[in-house]
């Protein structure tokens, strides 16, 4: 794959990979036990400047395009899936949102904290009501003198404990349906209760939340984008998110496969390595070739996005493909070390537990079929 990228891409692979190896994989299965925010992990990644990848230079930010923002969940998600999900509900959802979105007031004033992790960052979409229906938004915004009163719950969202700044979605005029609803900057203040959500299966070092807005006071000013958009516009943000999750499944299912690779060469049976049996080699060549297939329609999507093409159909597809071979190739990786993968802490049985998360948010399989086969029925 690496002779597919240019050498700027190179060398950000090399620099977060080399973070990686050396920082965050060394401390994730000690933050999995504990259900612990890795903030370690989150500070040094600021100090790289990766809070600032994709957002402008005058807002802080180090540029950068799409294909390097993939570049850099994959080897965060390999190392650790968990930080790779923080940071895409940070950057990815929350900070370009504002980046591609927000008015010059709303980047100088939010953009530099993102940037510099000074504030996490969370997208507050999902209500208990409310999940692939995005448009069957509960919470309730209330016009009153120059501010909006926000009302309302959400549920499953990723960074909300630790959030300073959240984008919120919310319905102002039910009649109007997707119309109605606005896309605000809310700042963690009175009126807000966030209940952490415990008990995942996996990712559990990223911290998911229950938040309760009650008559939170948002200046309209905080609104993005014109009245009536905020549901187009996060919809947007979630096309391009979706490319960057798809690279976290890449990530988990290399660290699966290379898991699988050096227990079949060290793990003996019958009196020799069990990576010379054919039915080890013909799952290894499986994952091998799953994982390169899906590699692929995650850089045809981020590089569509980056030259301003139409891609969210090809990020539906990564997407979908992409979190497949992330569950098939932590299952492939689980059979091959048998008993020794089945325990915790071993990497393998926490790579199981993260993948299967991936067919769940950002867009369910279902969600990614039918936005598919929407666009190939021309429905």
């Amino acid at each position: 794959m690496d002779t597919l990228l240019s050498d700027d891409e190179k060398l950000i692979k090399n620099t977060i990979k080399d973070y990686s190896n050396q920082e965050i994989a060394p401390r994730a299965s000690n933050y999995d036990l504990n259900n612990e925010f890795p903030w370690k992990n989150i500070q040094g990644l600021a100090e790289l400047g990766m809070f600032g990848l994709t957002i402008e230079e005058k807002y802080g930010g180090t540029g950068g395009t799409m294909r390097q923002l993939c570049i850099v969940v994959e080897e965060i998600s390999k190392a650790c899936a968990s930080t790779g999900i923080i940071y895409i509900a940070h950057l990815s959802l929350c900070a370009q949102l504002i980046q591609m979105y927000g008015n010059k007031n709303q980047k100088e004033k939010y953009l530099p904290e993102l940037v510099n992790a000074n504030k996490i960052g969370a997208f507050a979409l999902t209500e208990p009501d409310a999940g692939s229906d995005a448009g069957g938004l509960n919470s309730t915004l209330e016009v009153v003198n120059d501010n909006y009163i926000l009302n309302g719950s959400k549920t499953y969202i990723t960074n909300a404990p630790e959030a300073g700044i959240f984008i919120v979605l919310a319905n102002k005029n039910k009649l109007l349906k997707n119309k109605g609803i606005e896309a605000l900057i809310v700042e963690k203040s009175k009126g807000i209760e966030v209940i952490k959500q415990v008990g995942k299966m996996g990712i559990k070092a990223s911290s998911t939340g229950q938040i309760t807005f009650s008559n939170v006071e948002i200046p309209i000013q905080n609104r993005i984008g014109d009245e009536g958009t905020g549901f187009r516009l996060a919809m947007q943000s979630l096309n391009c998110s979706r490319i960057a999750v798809a690279a976290q499944c890449i990530g988990i299912a290399q660290a699966s496969y290379e898991s699988a690779i050096k227990y079949a060469k060290n793990r003996k049976a019958f009196g020799k390595n069990i990576s010379e049996f054919q039915s080890i080699q013909n799952m290894i060549a499986d994952m091998a070739t799953e994982i390169q297939a899906a590699r692929l329609l995650v850089f045809e999507a981020a590089t569509l996005k980056d030259n301003n093409l139409e891609f969210v159909t090809q990020a539906s597809m990564a997407k979908l493909m992409a979190s497949k071979v992330a569950v098939e190739c932590a299952n492939k990786s689980m059979q091959i070390h048998g008993g020794a993968g089945y325990f915790a802490p071993s990497n393998i049985e926490r790579y199981y537990r993260d993948a299967k998360v991936t067919e769940i948010y950002e867009g369910t399989t279902q969600i990614q079929q039918m936005i598919i086969a929407k666009k190939l029925l021309n429905l």
